[in-house]
């Protein structure tokens, strides 16, 4: 099932797509991931200013929020096409809590202001950010296992419920990795020859990009319903999907690049780290489980 966009939210799908383009290419990726290009992960200073000055300019941050603050006035389905496309740059730094902040932290809706949030007992960007929202008291550093996105424990960090905005937010950021491993695999397939066939030829691999391809439209179906509804349990299933189709997607487009995939030289293990990080967000995978099971048993489904 695929849903029509607008020509409106093509269009500002497309622009976004373009401004990351400009700010956060495959060479500022591999250079913030790998020390230059040297193959040796660095902790990261920050989110790039310019960048996120870059992204308040184009209403990243200030989309939902309402025009007479200042705002773009536009919706959650919106907000879902932009952040498929961060997802889809591996844009790193705390998109979600700074959009989310938009209207409440000063500086926030235009870029000037970084934020990030306790997400249960984790909180990312926690040292570079401006502003954060919630007790980090204690807080502890983590080897992160994304190169690009720095992690600390909060002690004692009990999860409330999370806010379904940022669960589904999550989501579109997965489903934007899903499409774009499947994209990778799909090339290679295409370009990389074995016994004088390209390797896509040959079942096994075909299979694995079908299978890509499937489980990617079928999140992003989920996805895009739940924004338009914006019903908790919809959310949940749409996560439930985007991760699925993040993490699977990654691991079959590294089976598919071989060795090749693990180099610093291909983005493709970053989009499977970036995806394991971001299933630990929000209650994880177990809540919006919990949610599913929950509306299950009370017959509402």
């Amino acid at each position: 099932m695929r849903f029509r966009l607008t020509d409106d939210q093509r269009a500002l799908r497309d622009g976004m797509r373009q401004v990351l383009a400009r700010h956060f290419d495959g060479e500022a990726l591999r250079a913030a991931a790998g020390d230059g290009g040297a193959g040796r992960a660095v902790r990261p200073a920050g989110p790039d200013r310019v960048m996120w000055r870059a992204l308040g300019d184009a209403g990243f941050f200030a989309l939902r929020l309402p025009e007479a603050d200042g705002g773009v006035g536009l919706g959650l389905p919106e907000a879902v096409l932009v952040f498929e496309e961060a997802g889809r740059a591996l844009l790193p730094g705390p998109l979600g809590a700074t959009h989310l902040a938009a209207g409440v932290v000063p500086g926030a809706a235009t870029g000037e202001t970084v934020v990030t949030a306790v997400d249960g007992g984790l909180v990312e960007w926690l040292a570079e950010a401006d502003v954060v929202r919630g007790d980090t008291t204690g807080a502890v550093p983590l080897r992160s296992l994304d190169p690009l996105t720095p992690l600390h424990r909060v002690p004692g960090g009990a999860a409330a419920a999370p806010d379904p905005v940022t669960v589904l937010l999550t989501a579109a950021e997965q489903l934007g990795t899903a499409g774009r491993v499947c994209e990778l695999a799909a090339q290679h397939a295409r370009a990389r020859e074995q016994f004088g066939r390209p390797v896509g030829a040959f079942q096994a691999v075909a299979h694995l990009c079908a299978g890509m391809l499937v489980r990617t439209e079928t999140a992003r179906a989920a996805v895009y319903a739940a924004a338009v509804t914006a019903d908790p349990v919809d959310i949940a299933a749409a996560r439930l999907l985007a991760d699925e189709a993040a993490v699977r997607g990654a691991r079959d487009c590294l089976q598919v690049h071989g060795g090749m995939g693990f180099t610093w030289e291909s983005e493709v293990h970053l989009h499977m780290k970036r995806a394991w990080v971001r299933t630990q967000r929000t209650g994880g995978v177990t809540e919006s489980e919990e949610v599913l099971a929950v509306d299950l048993l009370t017959g509402t489904l």
